[in-house]
């Protein structure tokens, strides 16, 4: 758990969190070993989980259209497990990937103890929201 939870405090997502709201984090969090090629979201399916990337690379793509490429520290899949709504992109491995998830519950309740960890992943979203309102590309 300490090198998960070292893991956590050097992504940005958690740059305000105390010592102890990061073992917090860490305690609902599920390591996920992924092979290059998979796909970890499929555009328009129910999404279930909050997904975080520690090592590895991944390229979002909206409408079969590559729109970003996300690495360690970047996360996806707030907006499906917030609001309930299908995915918006398809999100596929491109190199070997750890990845550390939350499902809808676990990310409901580190939402609720947690309004700093809270409030960065709702602006997240939002900015998620106006990139798909506006055709920007992240």
């Amino acid at each position: 758990m300490s090198s998960l939870v070292e893991r956590l405090a050097s992504i940005e997502l958690f740059s305000e969190l105390t010592g102890k709201e990061i073992k917090k984090v860490a305690s609902y969090m599920t390591t996920t070993d992924v092979r290059q090629g998979r796909d970890l979201t499929v555009q328009g399916t129910t999404g279930r989980d909050f997904m975080i990337i520690v090592d590895g690379e991944a390229s979002v793509r909206r409408n079969g259209r590559l729109v970003a490429t996300l690495g360690p520290g970047d996360f996806f899949g707030e907006l499906a497990v917030i609001a309930g709504v299908p995915r918006t992109a398809t999100v596929t491995a491109e190199s070997p990937m750890v990845v550390e998830t939350l499902n809808r519950r676990e990310f409901s309740s580190l939402l609720d103890e947690s309004p700093k960890l809270a409030r960065k992943i709702l602006v997240g979203a939002v900015k998620r929201l106006y990139e798909l309102e506006d055709g920007v590309v992240r």
